[in-house]
């Protein structure tokens, strides 16, 4: 199988302190890995560092993009490669309209997707700011069309299912799903490659997941079956996660 993503020993820093200690994991093409950790693990600044937001600084390590060394090229170029990213908390933007962030974002695919923004429930909301007085919910779907304009060959999900209620997880669950597998082409499984951060497990109804990493204290500490291991994780917790060790693929 292909690898899509290759993370090697990865060390950063944001904030004068460092987050990522060592960091080593890979992802294959149309592979869905899922990544399980305690708070404040460094699992969102590891997604925020392979997609190169400039308030993470990257010590030493590589990040390997479809054979490409991308550790130091700007957020807007890994865009352009194919990697996106739906944020656990985006910022607002003030002054940007979600619908001409679309259009720019897609030059090709805008207006299809923005004709399909009722699908999202999206189709009030394209004369907004972006994520001005949206809802925790309003947020994740805006993300997704966003997403969905950009068509990226790999996509980093930062917790989907977090402050979403149960009416709007199975919307997100399924658009996600859509981002994931070839909808011209049943059967033919997963064409786009992703990382997915969980608390819950909740996204993996929606899109299975082929493994699954534990984080902790800033490095991987075990690797596995993703079933499984949420199972060692609910049942002993982070505390007992070397357990998980005898879980392989």
């Amino acid at each position: 199988m292909t690898e899509m993503l290759s993370v090697v020993d990865l060390h950063a820093e944001a904030g004068g302190r460092e987050i990522l200690k060592g960091v080593d994991l890979t992802v294959d093409q149309g592979e869905t890995c899922v990544l399980f950790g305690p708070n404040g693990s460094g699992k969102s600044t590891l997604m925020s560092t392979i997609m190169g937001y400039s308030n993470i600084t990257v010590t030493s390590g590589q990040i390997i993009f479809k054979g490409k060394d991308i550790t130091d090229m700007p957020v807007d170029e890994r865009a352009k490669l194919g990697i996106g990213m739906m944020m656990q908390r985006p910022p607002n933007i003030y002054g940007v309209k979600l619908g001409d962030l679309i259009r720019v974002a897609s030059p090709q695919n805008g207006e299809a997707v923005l004709a399909d923004a009722d699908k999202f429930k999206m189709s009030g909301f394209l004369d907004r700011e972006i994520n001005v007085g949206f809802s925790g919910g309003e947020i994740k779907r805006s993300e997704l069309l966003q997403l969905t304009a950009q068509k990226p060959e790999f996509i980093l999900l930062d917790e989907p299912e977090s402050g979403v209620d149960l009416e709007n997880i199975d919307l997100i669950g399924n658009k996600v799903h859509d981002l994931l597998y070839d909808s011209a082409c049943p059967g033919r499984g997963r064409h786009v490659s992703s990382l997915v951060i969980t608390h819950t497990g909740q996204i993996m109804d929606y899109i299975g997941a082929d493994k699954g990493y534990v984080m902790k204290n800033g490095r991987i500490q075990c690797r596995g079956n993703p079933l499984e291991l949420l199972k060692e994780i609910k049942k002993n917790g982070y505390g007992e996660c070397d357990a998980c060790r005898m879980i392989r693929l």
